[in-house]
């Protein structure tokens, strides 16, 4: 096991060194990194399940009668529309445009939302979000500290919960629909559960206090054993969102990049009334285009690309690689990369330094992996 070197705790890290796991600093938490293998872990969740402990994520609750109205001037999504119960991916900018973060916001009641930052940013966020919150009748309030976040990844996800969960709310887990959310009573435990996910897979996720994370922990562990699933770490869940083609805050997102050169550009709601926070740039940044654009790459051989390689075309560097591993859902490398928009299009052939040796890359459409449903 890795020494810590970090001071953040979740409240299921015991459990997670007990079960043997090696840890990793992550936005200042100590995190595992994996359990057994990353491939073993990987392949559980493309095929069973796997359980991961997310609690370093932030919660902020925004609630009052103006906090649909508030979060359309502080997100650039249109938060006020979606239907109580209901959950939307968007991003906090600057007035520059830059993304802040990427979130993902349910909407617990028509006066009440729960805002999802990442881990590095949760401080950040909610900072913004009170300065943004000025004028409004809302209440911003920060409840990362108090919160544990669980998510059960996979094919036998819902198989799993149903075990768990009273007779008589089967049909609340059964008929939640992908980006939905509710309060269900799992192991006893009234939980926000949510059918969202970073990992590509049908699966959910389960928002508690933290008092109650273990047992819910030691529950999902013993009624999944049956069904295959394992406690896996951040290493299976970054090669499981990379072929998923989901971006990561500070490697395909930051300050630095606009959602256009993201392919984030449709998250950006320019038909909401509201004089949202980054507004005038992006419009600018949407009307004169792009010089960079994130695209995906397929290796022709064996060796991957890593961050921070250079992108080639007829040996003159286009573009730097953001995320790469082999893929071990489909056998082959496969890389996220910014490179000039000329070079973006699907099929155009390009080459990566690995490190004085370019491979032969292929730009193809994301993500590259997609669940049958």
């Amino acid at each position: 096991m890795t020494a810590s070197t970090t001071s953040r705790h979740t409240a299921l890290h015991d459990r997670h060194a007990a079960l043997g796991a090696s840890f990793t600093d992550f936005g200042g938490w100590d995190m595992p990194l994996k359990y057994t293998s990353e491939l073993t872990e990987h392949r559980a969740v493309r095929e069973a399940a796997g359980l991961f402990d997310l609690s370093h994520m932030g919660e902020v609750r925004v609630s009052g009668p103006d906090a649909g109205t508030f979060l359309n001037t502080a997100l650039v999504g249109n938060l006020a529309v979606i239907a109580v119960g209901r959950a939307k991916y968007s991003l906090l900018c600057t007035p520059e445009g830059g993304i802040v973060d990427d979130l993902i916001t349910y909407r617990l009641a028509e006066d009440e939302f729960l805002v999802v930052p990442n881990a590095g940013n949760a401080a950040t966020v909610a900072a913004a979000l009170r300065e943004r919150a000025a004028g409004f009748d809302v209440v911003v309030a920060d409840e990362s500290a108090g919160t544990s976040l669980v998510a059960v990844q996979g094919p036998a996800a819902e198989a799993i919960l149903l075990g768990l969960v009273p007779d008589g709310q089967h049909e609340a887990v059964t008929g939640m629909k992908y980006y939905a959310a509710g309060t269900v009573t799992v192991a006893g435990t009234p939980v926000l559960l949510a059918r969202t996910g970073y990992t590509g897979e049908d699966g959910f996720e389960l928002y508690v206090p933290n008092a109650q994370a273990v047992p819910l922990w030691d529950a999902l562990l013993a009624a999944g054993r049956e069904h295959g699933l394992v406690p896996c770490g951040l290493a299976s869940r970054d090669s499981l969102r990379l072929e998923a083609g989901m971006p990561l805050y500070g490697q395909e997102l930051g300050l630095e990049v606009t959602p256009f050169e993201a392919g984030l550009g449709p998250v950006v709601s320019f038909k909401k009334e509201e004089d949202f926070v980054g507004r005038a740039a992006l419009e600018a940044r949407r009307d004169e285009g792009v010089a960079r654009t994130l695209v995906g790459l397929r290796g022709r051989g064996r060796r991957s690309a890593r961050s921070h390689y250079p992108v080639l075309a007829e040996g003159r560097r286009v573009g730097e690689v953001t995320s790469g591993a082999p893929s071990p859902t489909l056998g082959h490398p496969v890389a996220l990369a910014y490179v000039e928009t000329a070079f973006a299009e699907p099929g155009t052939v390009l080459e990566v330094d690995l490190r004085g040796k370019p491979e032969t890359f292929d730009v193809v459409p994301l993500p590259f992996y997609r669940r049958q449903k």
